[in-house]
């Protein structure tokens, strides 16, 4: 089944199968493993992302989670918060998002795009570009867009099947968190809904707080694997390539967010994407050591 897209998206015919999907598959028979990096929209400038996305993909991504932000964030430390802060300052919302991503589908078709963010957002956009016999003008519209998946940080698993079909049907998958408090019945809920890959927490807290625990991790991922058959990311506290090299033994990608936002921090805007780059070749080079 073939599903064509108007806009800017019907230069990208999507398959029934996701972009995320091809590209874990792809990776997989690679003996490779997935490097997927998170970046705020609109930070460290305006008119930045497109071009730093590009970078990113230069310096080794194989899959881009871009925040929309949110002025009320619940999982994000202090350093993705002021990025935050910072982008909504610029008049950063999910309109100029999706327009970046229109922007990035303009000269790359194949690297899958997640909008990671919170259910404020989404819900007000909807209300906004509310349109007869459209069930959600977000969906259609980030599929017209390019976008390849959500992570919705606040949508619980056992309310989000009617969410989850509309993107499926429209050729995105919906992603969620895993913590290490979750229990049995929550990966089990996780698993009916959920598709390309979800993303462990590898510990209790905020973006960017606290040491990663690798041997929790390596003794979480067998029992995520027992009831989830999706790819399993690793995130929050992976900071360097020694780290995301280790992480990569046991999960099927490694997440770094928190580390780039501060690298770009202080950044001229023509180093933006020259730092983002650099910094990802190392660890793309760890992973593939």
């Amino acid at each position: 089944m073939t599903i064509v897209l108007k806009g800017v998206g019907a230069l990208i015919r999507k398959q029934a199968q996701s972009r995320i999907t091809t590209t874990f598959n792809t990776l997989k028979a690679q003996g490779r493993k997935a490097l997927i990096p998170f970046v705020t929209a609109g930070y460290p400038f305006a008119d930045v992302t497109p071009e730093l996305m590009h970078a990113m993909v230069a310096g080794g991504a194989d899959v881009i989670e871009l925040g929309v932000p949110f002025s009320d964030p619940s999982a994000d430390g202090p350093v993705i918060q002021k990025a935050g802060d910072k982008a909504l300052a610029f008049g950063i919302g999910l309109v100029q998002v999706l327009a970046m991503v229109r922007e990035f589908r303009k000269t790359n078709a194949t690297t899958p795009v997640v909008l990671m963010g919170y259910a404020n957002p989404v819900e007000r956009y909807d209300q906004k570009h509310a349109k007869d016999g459209v069930s959600s003008p977000f969906v259609k519209d980030a599929a017209d867009a390019g976008v390849d998946g959500v992570l919705i940080v606040d949508y619980p698993p056992e309310e989000c099947e009617t969410f989850a079909a509309d993107l499926r049907a429209h050729g995105m998958d919906l992603i969620f968190l895993l913590a290490p408090t979750s229990t049995d019945e929550r990966m089990q809920q996780v698993a009916r809904v959920a598709s390309g890959y979800v993303y462990y927490v590898s510990l209790k807290g905020v973006t960017g707080s606290g040491a990663l625990d690798i041997g929790a991790v390596e003794a979480m991922l067998p029992r995520i694997r027992q009831h989830i058959s999706t790819p399993v990311g690793v995130g929050f506290g992976i900071r360097d390539a020694a780290t995301a090299k280790t992480i990569s033994k046991v999960a099927d990608a490694v997440v770094i967010g928190s580390k780039i936002i501060q690298l770009l921090e202080d950044q001229p805007r023509d180093q933006v994407g020259f730092t983002a780059q650099n910094f990802l070749r190392e660890i793309r080079d760890a992973l593939d050591s």
